[in-house]
């Protein structure tokens, strides 16, 4: 009897880790992209490059959470991003760049995450824009500006986020990050949105508020100056305040995924206010179970500077988790800007061709 009862204890004990491991998880995902293309003006001279990240960042991460019964979980993601071609980090001496949170889930209440996250001009209205839906990066909008696309500015640190649940396809989403400096201004900005998701539409609409936020003008617009300060090549320009508002849609019908969106960043710096606006749509074509084309075309306007783009690209997917694309890309520049396409780098004059191609796999 007493054997009996010590075996059963044992056992007990030895099925409760079990238990507890089988109601949490951890996964291990990433994404990693290369390939080659030709710029017809790079800084004034044609070049053969290669090229990371074009369908998708390069990216990998750490994701689990534990269920805590009653409808509630714990969370947390760490997620880091880096170039397949060099293997660098996205930003240097900064380990998981692109998020690093915790938090808690309830199916009633929604989810509250704290740590460094993306605000919802990325999280959600950049899944609206032709960069997104085509899934090339080089296709948002010069600079970025706008905060559609995962690089500078939109990882934002000390950051509490909170998403409502789904309400027959409208979700609630509000972030405030703290600026973790003594003084009047504790606060270095909030993003506020929602979303609509039923059947064949998608849709969504933000709005952002920071104070001292890196823009990158010369590097992504080629700019040499503004607000009456000289930019340096390759250096961000901290503005005083910028205000985001954005709203976009994507509509599904039989083959065809047609979509647009647009942005308007009030800019404040140097007792100065400027505005970029931009507007960008397209549609996509399911050629074949695996191939799909795409086409999109944007304007953006900024300091009485304009860029005009048109870009197409096909996809072939091997599987679900690896696919080969290849891309063209034109834009335009007019009132003395210089071409800059995303992520190649700024022409010598108005007009920049890219050529792209590669392969990219997720795991």
């Amino acid at each position: 009897m007493k054997r009996t009862m010590v075996s059963s204890l044992v056992l007990s004990g030895l099925a409760l880790p079990a238990l507890a491991l089988a109601q949490s998880n951890v996964t291990l995902y990433g994404s990693l992209d290369a390939g080659v293309g030709y710029v017809s003006n790079l800084r004034g001279n044609s070049a053969f490059i290669a090229e990371q990240g074009t369908y998708r960042a390069d990216h990998w991460g750490l994701r689990g959470s534990e269920d805590l019964g009653g409808g509630r979980r714990a969370l947390f993601r760490l997620e880091s991003g880096f170039s397949t071609i060099t293997g660098n980090l996205a930003s240097a001496g900064v380990l998981f760049n692109r998020e690093a949170f915790v938090g808690l889930a309830d199916a009633r209440l929604g989810t509250l995450t704290l740590g460094r996250q993306t605000d919802w001009n990325f999280e959600w209205l950049g899944r609206l824009s032709s960069a997104q839906i085509i899934g090339n990066f080089s296709v948002f909008h010069p600079g970025n500006i706008d905060g559609l696309a995962n690089t500078v500015p939109v990882e934002v640190s000390n950051a509490v986020k909170y998403r409502s649940p789904n309400l027959g396809g409208l979700t609630l989403g509000a972030m405030y990050s703290f600026s973790n400096r003594a003084g009047a201004n504790t606060t270095a900005g909030y993003s506020l949105a929602a979303k609509y998701a039923s059947g064949p539409l998608r849709a969504a609409a933000t709005y952002s508020n920071y104070n001292d936020r890196p823009l990158n003008l010369a590097g992504g617009l080629g700019l040499t100056e503004f607000a009456g300060q000289a930019l340096a090549p390759g250096s961000l320009f901290v503005a005083d305040n910028v205000k985001i508002a954005g709203a976009g849609a994507a509509y599904l019908w039989g083959r065809w995924t047609f979509h647009a969106l647009a942005t308007d960043v009030r800019i404040s710096a140097n007792h100065q206010r400027s505005s970029y606006v931009a507007l960008d749509g397209g549609a996509n074509y399911q050629l074949t179970p695996a191939d799909t084309l795409g086409a999109g075309v944007s304007s953006t306007h900024f300091a009485g500077k304009r860029w005009t783009q048109l870009s197409v690209q096909d996809v072939y997917a091997f599987s679900k988790r690896t696919q080969f694309y290849a891309s063209v890309l034109y834009e335009r520049a007019s009132a003395n800007a210089v071409a800059d396409i995303t992520g190649i780098g700024p022409a010598s004059g108005a007009n920049q061709t890219v050529v792209l191609s590669g392969i990219h796999h997720s795991f």
